[in-house]
């Protein structure tokens, strides 16, 4: 009897609950709706803040303020040089962190502090937008959104007392507002004098601090005081109106204008100090005016000569002359390496009495140290005449945008509404020919064909030599092709060989009336030429 009751009980589980999934299905089924509405879309301008904040949690700048502009180009950028970005910032943080550090090793009694691992990780930062403002004065005024959710790894190892310990940053967050301004705005590369930095609200810091294998910041209460701390010791020194000044140059000398014009001849030198080991020296002269970024004047290189003449004019725009001076340096020319420097001396503007000649003979030093004991070997004599020629009144309209004097004006008999296109071809460096270098100097313009003489076996060929073109209008729509062409021996086996070329854009000569510069030679390893064009009116 108790078997058949346990059979009959086990049926009528089994059917109870197949009976009760079979209702609940039917019943599923019945009572769904037929009909399915679409949902209700809404434009996001009729949605509330509430809303649009759940839509939208993380809103850029420039969707909240139209002041901000968006700025994915930077963003892309920023992407690209990240890696290269990432070394370059790691490795100023040591060399920033390595005076500070030795400072106060000491002070604590601590035996090093070294970075065993600083790197910034592969997310780099993203602007969110940047906003800039005007004004009437010289300065540029940026704010920039700046996010980052980045994955450093910076392992900081402390040895202090024979104990060594680790501390590891991970999981760093940055969010901040930042002022960055550029003044003041000077002509001058990179055209302005110091960055000033300041932020307009407290930054949000959060990371990850590991101290002996244990995340401190995963500590609540901890966690919460860091926080504080940082926002406001970052407040206290850089919440605005306070800011961060880094200074890029002067801006007094930056904003100096010329006030002369300083007329060097180098005459001769005497008794110069042979640097060739078989053989004498050939002997150039450089000469440039401190403060002053241009390249060096040159003068030609005499072959073999330990008593060389030159006689050559040079003219160099004065900027100040109370502080800058002359320097010249004698060197020994090398067809291959380094140009050994002979000697050197300085002359001060401020020893020179304007609108007078003064001849000058200067002895020659290694350096301008006085106490350096190799100044008193004997390197030769350099004679040079100077003369300092400040600008009168009425001058203020001279073109001096370089060293190169004066712009001078077209001839009698040049085209009304034209004028003389000169071009001047000063000198080649690091030119090099497969089979021989025997350079010289070949300009195409509008068909014409212009040609410098060649120069036998010389890497760094000079030949101070100008060209005319007259020009019945203005060729600003214009291009010329300057070619440095090596010519071969008249024994030889060999064709000539191009060397390099550049083609010059002439729109920027007539804007500026004079362009000064060193090119780099397309089709050359490492050729430049230095040449200059001058665009002369009537």
């Amino acid at each position: 009897m108790g078997f058949f009751s346990t059979v009959l009980g086990f049926f009528g589980f089994g059917v109870g609950v197949t009976m009760g999934l079979v209702i609940g299905y039917y019943l599923f089924i019945y009572f769904q709706p037929t009909e399915v509405k679409d949902p209700v879309i809404r434009p996001l301008v009729e949605l509330d803040t509430k809303s649009l904040e759940g839509t939208l949690p993380e809103v850029p700048h420039w969707v909240k303020n139209p002041d901000f502009d968006r700025i994915d180009w930077v963003n892309k950028f920023v992407e690209n040089m990240w890696p290269y970005l990432d070394k370059a910032i790691c490795k100023t943080a040591k060399e920033i962190a390595k005076p500070i550090i030795a400072e106060n090793i000491a002070k604590y009694k601590i035996d090093s502090v070294e970075f065993e691992t600083l790197t910034l990780g592969s997310l780099p930062p993203t602007f969110q937008g940047m906003k800039v403002y005007t004004t009437d004065e010289q300065e540029l005024i940026m704010e920039p959104s700046i996010k980052w959710a980045g994955n450093p790894n910076i392992v900081v190892v402390v040895k202090a007392i024979g104990l060594k310990a680790t501390a590891q940053v991970i999981d760093l967050q940055v969010f901040a507002l930042p002022r960055i301004t550029l003044k003041p705005l000077v002509p001058n590369f990179p055209c302005f004098a110091k960055i000033v930095v300041s932020l307009m609200e407290k930054p949000h810091v959060d990371f990850g601090l590991k101290l002996l294998g244990a995340d401190l910041m995963a500590i609540p209460a901890l966690y919460v005081f860091v926080q504080e701390i940082i926002k406001t010791q970052v407040a206290n020194m850089y919440l605005w109106p306070k800011v961060l000044e880094v200074p890029i140059m002067d801006p007094a000398k930056a904003q100096k204008k010329p006030v002369g014009i300083l007329h060097v001849n180098v005459v001769r030198a005497v008794k110069l100090t042979k640097k060739d080991f078989m053989g004498k020296s050939d002997p150039y002269v450089k000469l440039k005016l401190t403060e002053d970024k241009l390249p060096s004047k040159k003068t030609s290189v005499k072959r073999s000569n330990l008593n060389p003449e030159w006689n050559e004019d040079f003219k160099l725009v004065v900027k100040d002359p109370e502080s800058q001076a002359l320097e010249l340096a004698v060197y020994d020319w090398e067809q291959v390496g380094k140009h050994d420097k002979i000697g050197m001396n300085i002359i001060p503007l401020k020893d020179l009495i304007p609108d007078e000649t003064k001849s000058l003979t200067l002895d020659l030093h290694k350096t301008m140290d006085a106490n350096d004991p190799a100044n008193d070997k004997f390197r030769g004599q350099l004679t040079v005449d100077v003369t300092y020629k400040p600008f009168k009144e009425g001058d203020s309209d001279v073109d001096t945008s370089d060293e190169c004097g004066i712009i001078e004006k077209a001839p009698e008999g040049t085209p009304e509404g034209g004028g003389l296109l000169v071009v001047i071809v000063h000198e080649a460096q690091d030119v090099e020919g497969k089979h021989h270098t025997n350079p010289y100097v070949r300009i195409l313009f509008r068909g014409e064909e212009r040609k410098t003489k060649h120069i036998k076996k010389n890497r760094d060929p000079r030949w101070e030599k100008e060209f005319q073109f007259v020009c019945e209008e203005p060729p600003i729509n214009d291009k010329m092709q300057i070619e440095v062409i090596s010519r071969p021996s008249s024994i030889g086996i060999h064709s000539k060989e191009n060397l390099g070329y550049v083609v010059i854009n002439l729109a920027d000569v007539i804007n500026n009336k004079r362009i000064n510069e060193k090119y780099h030679l397309i089709d050359s390893k490492n050729g430049c030429i230095q040449l200059e064009l001058q665009w002369r009116t009537s």
